[in-house]
């Protein structure tokens, strides 16, 4: 796997996917961000299922999600743990990804847990309450990033029956 993941396309595919998690996010600050409210729905968190078909989305999430965090409210505390829960997430979703709900779960426990627990301890709010609200935006962006890998999967299934 790991020399898979250091081929032209691989890099290429991961800078791409590194890009577009943190365009999402910096693009939506309110939904990204929290707004200090302890809700965070970020849509670049749909991209956090992709290591179920390309593990070599693992490194672009990451690094993805550390351009973004540069420019969050939270500061340099978001850019360690949150950098850290989209890994472990991407990380736990690829070693899952033969069973894709479980494999979505992933996401969602890493950002409810970190995230919440960072939310409240910078905010000062309660802290189930604000995992309760970041478990719920990350389940609604991870539903999304699931319509995504089953939309791609037909389309890798298509393309390999026309091409055979």
């Amino acid at each position: 796997m790991f020399k898979r993941m250091f081929t032209t396309r691989s890099i290429t595919f991961s800078a791409m996917i590194a890009a577009i998690y943190a365009v999402l996010t910096i693009a939506l600050p309110v939904l990204s961000y929290g707004a200090g409210s302890g809700w965070e729905c970020r849509i670049s968190e749909a991209l956090t299922v992709l290591p179920i078909l390309f593990p070599e989305s693992i490194p672009g999430l990451t690094i993805g999600c550390l351009i973004a965090n540069l420019l969050s409210p939270v500061g340099p505390l978001d850019v360690i743990f949150g950098t850290i829960a989209t890994l472990l997430a991407a990380i736990g979703t690829y070693l899952l990804r033969s069973t894709p709900v479980l494999a979505a779960l992933c996401p969602v426990f890493s950002n409810t847990i970190i995230i919440g627990t960072l939310l409240s301890y910078t905010y000062h709010l309660p802290l189930l309450f604000t995992m309760l609200q970041v478990g719920i935006g990350e389940l609604a962006a991870v539903l999304v990033g699931l319509l995504l890998v089953t939309v791609l999967k037909r389309a890798k299934l298509d393309t390999r029956l026309h091409t055979a």
